[in-house]
């Protein structure tokens, strides 16, 4: 006979998985998100939904590493103008269309760099 021990921590429940309808429902317009200002379609049109929502958050903070990019690169000379530019730019554009491929198709993709990290902590709506 095997007797099982509580220890007194329980593992909480995994969170619960969000409607299918809620990402069929934004899947074509959560993609303008990481389209610079765009997020603010998806933003104003889907307030409600929790798909919608996880990558206009992304969208922002990664609308907000660009425009720290723009600033830092053009306050610093030649490195920023020829180094910090052009491969924040393409950091930026990488993230940007793999957001976009994995929001059409109904993925919660956490981009990495601390895009998702910022962006749980930073906004909270």
């Amino acid at each position: 006979m095997t007797e099982e021990f509580n220890t007194g921590t329980a593992t909480p429940p995994p969170p619960p998985s969000p409607p299918d309808d809620a990402i069929a429902e934004a899947k074509g317009t959560a993609w303008l998100s990481y389209l610079g200002i765009l997020w603010l379609i998806p933003m104003l049109t889907l307030k409600e939904n929790p798909f919608a929502k996880f990558h206009v958050k992304q969208g922002i903070m990664l609308c907000l590493y660009a425009i720290a990019v723009m600033i830092v690169g053009s306050i610093i000379p030649v490195v920023g103008w020829f180094l910090i530019i052009p491969l924040g730019s393409l950091a930026i554009l990488v993230l940007s269309i793999m957001g976009i491929v994995k929001s059409l198709g109904g993925e919660y993709w956490k981009a990495p760099l601390g895009v998702n990290a910022l962006a749980e902590k930073w906004f909270k709506f």
